[in-house]
């Protein structure tokens, strides 16, 4: 059984703290509120939204996961093969520049996955709301051939207050572009650094890059206590 989430569970303090978060048998709660408001909060509180389609009706699936992949950016560990690239300069990265064509991306590389129609719908929706005073933004990390503007990689996450979170990516599978999904994840890493973020939470940590990156595994209890999501 997956539990119903609600916008006012996610903002009564007790139902969190109580029910939710201790609950370390239960990860997925599923919604069919598609509001800004309560993708926003569940964000707040901790949660990862993805979605699915469940007998034709699409449902998001916020997530309070058992344990999160956190990258503190010193600790950050830089393949040789992303050091010649960074070296060459054939690269531009920039911010929020092709937000929808990184979302399109990311739904060509991941057949079939929850970044889907509806999904995006609900991104799009967000993005084009005024979010400051929620301390909420979404952002699209891009990576481009310098020489021809070619999108190489990229993805999309967000930032609240000063965290930032990604939810998924893509890079280019042509042998030309190598190793420049890793220098996407450098370059973030490093833009992240200089404009005073204090962590970046990676998501899950069963992807072994992440770890190869330098990601440190916290479990729930040290993710919510530590980063003070409550």
């Amino acid at each position: 059984m997956i539990y119903y989430l609600s916008l006012e569970d996610l903002q009564n303090k007790e139902t969190l703290e109580k029910y939710i978060y201790p609950n370390m048998k239960e990860n997925y709660y599923w919604s069919d509120d598609y509001s800004t408001e309560f993708y926003i909060q569940a964000a707040k509180c901790g949660f990862i939204t993805t979605s699915m389609y469940y007998q034709d009706k699409f449902i998001l699936l916020p997530e309070i996961q058992f344990e999160y992949a956190v990258l503190e950016f010193d600790e950050i560990i830089i393949p040789k093969k992303v050091k010649k690239l960074i070296n060459k300069q054939e690269y531009s990265f920039s911010i929020n520049k092709r937000f929808n064509e990184v979302l399109n991306r990311i739904k060509e590389y991941h057949k079939d996955s929850w970044l889907n129609d509806d999904y995006i719908t609900i991104l799009n929706n967000i993005y084009n709301y005024n979010t400051t005073k929620e301390n909420f933004e979404l952002l699209s990390i891009e990576i481009s051939d310098k020489k021809n503007d070619f999108l190489v990689s990229g993805e999309i996450g967000y930032k609240i207050n000063s965290n930032y979170t990604s939810l998924t990516g893509f890079t280019t599978k042509d042998k030309k572009y190598n190793n420049w999904g890793k220098l996407q994840l450098v370059l973030l890493n490093e833009y992240l650094k200089n404009n005073n973020y204090t962590y970046w939470n990676l998501g899950h940590p069963q992807l072994e890059y992440k770890i190869d990156l330098g990601a440190k595994v916290l479990s729930r209890e040290k993710f919510l206590k530590k980063f003070a999501i409550k």
